[in-house]
């Protein structure tokens, strides 16, 4: 008989494990997007001039700054709402790799904004959306680990409309050159940062490291090419024996039935 069993150890969904930073991080971020608006709005601030101006020396500040600028409270609304999903979820199932996704996202995103954009202020954390959509979705698929994969599926069917904001003429208002940036990042940092080999679950005893076909009574009736063995039956433990040759090579049915109890005293 072939049993189910699930080894957790070998499994590595010990990986996953919920902090408070799961929380903390995305919510500090978060609300410090919001505390700039605050200022920019209260002070009457002109922050969109330290966003990214392509290909002007002094708009490479953008870089840094721009993912922290927001032209209006529907901008920022829409921009803080992707994160609040997609930040902890990098977090929780990438924490090896979400800090370093976040910092060069940013830093990589902008810079090819910086290249290919057109001659205007660029701003927003939308970029920064695209890195982390992109990086989940390809990384997931990359890994073949059904959690991960999982969790692709789940970015299509949240984001998967976004990718139409990467081609130009879609809308005027929005900067393209960054999400088609972000979502280039995204893809790269995919393919450079390595995650563990995740183990598949052990189901079957044949799939444990240890197992022996040797041992197994039902390995026993095959060669070590896979090729059916008949094997000795007792004619003591044997009731019938039927032959079937509807091909070439004949299968033996082998019917059993149990020893007879010793019924004595």
């Amino acid at each position: 008989m072939i049993k189910v069993v699930f080894d957790f150890k070998n499994m590595s969904d010990n990986h996953f494990k919920f902090t408070n930073s799961l929380v903390g991080l995305p919510a500090f971020f978060i609300l410090f997007l919001w505390i700039i608006y605050w200022v920019q709005i209260r002070f009457d601030f002109d922050f969109y001039q330290n966003g990214i101006y392509p290909r002007d020396f002094s708009g490479l500040q953008g870089v840094v700054f721009s993912p922290f600028i927001h032209e209006n409270l529907n901008h920022l609304y829409n921009n803080s709402i992707p994160l609040i999903v997609l930040f902890p979820a990098l977090q929780f199932f990438y924490p090896k790799q979400a800090l370093g996704v976040i910092g060069y996202g940013i830093l990589f995103s902008g810079l090819i904004t910086w290249f290919i954009g057109r001659e205007n202020y660029h701003i927003g954390a939308s970029g920064l959306i695209y890195v982390l959509v992109s990086f989940i979705f390809f990384k997931g698929i990359q890994t073949r680990y059904y959690r991960l994969v999982a969790l692709s599926f789940a970015v299509v069917l949240l984001y998967g409309g976004m990718i139409w904001y990467v081609f130009p003429d879609v809308d005027q208002n929005i900067s393209w050159e960054g999400h088609l940036a972000g979502f280039i990042t995204g893809f790269s940092m995919s393919l450079l940062y390595k995650v563990p080999q995740y183990a598949k679950p052990i189901v079957y005893d044949w799939q444990r490291p240890d197992f022996d076909p040797a041992q197994d009574p039902f390995m026993k009736h095959f060669d070590e090419n896979g090729n059916f063995i008949n094997t000795e039956v007792p004619e003591a433990e044997s009731e019938i024996i039927l032959s079937y040759f509807n091909s070439d090579i004949p299968v033996n049915y082998i019917m059993t039935k149990p020893k007879a109890e010793d019924k004595s005293l």
